[in-house]
């Protein structure tokens, strides 16, 4: 089996974002600072790891449909859905707030690319739906720690 253009457009667009959100997911974690710190600090890094896993495991999955990922910085800055993160140091509660919109963010390009990769490639569509489970979980339990009852 050998992907076609669009498929690997597809699984293109998710490994970018999936880099991009590991890239600012670091930027978050070293320039968090307030109420909380730990526990978020901690957090993000279990975030960075998911995203980090999951985006080889796109690229790989893409190397074995014959389709060459791109994952230079460049092409990463040029084509990621993601806002940019803002520099300098964050308030824990706004990070909560930038890294649960970014989180969405990936999981939308996911959902968006994902009834396409289904129809040409079930068993690629099988490893984003555990991106999406695993994210959305993340952005659940990352944006509670600003919700109030």
């Amino acid at each position: 089996f050998t992907a076609s253009q669009e498929l690997g457009t597809h699984l293109q667009a998710v490994l970018v974002d999936l880099l991009e959100l590991s890239m600012q997911g670091k930027q978050a974690h070293w320039n968090v600072v307030g109420r909380n710190f730990r526990d978020t600090h901690r957090q993000l890094d279990e975030i960075i790891d998911a995203a980090r896993a999951f985006s080889d495991t796109v690229a790989e999955r893409m190397r074995a449909l014959h389709i060459v990922p791109d994952g230079r910085s460049a092409t990463v800055s040029a084509s990621t859905s993601l806002p940019e993160f803002p520099g300098g140091e964050i308030d824990t509660s706004d990070t909560i707030d930038l890294i649960t919109v970014r989180l969405e963010a990936v999981v939308g390009t996911i959902r968006d690319v994902h009834d396409a990769v289904d129809e040409e490639d079930p068993t690629s569509a099988d490893i984003l739906h555990a991106v999406i489970e695993k994210l959305e979980q993340y952005a659940w339990m990352v944006s509670a720690e600003n919700r109030r009852v």
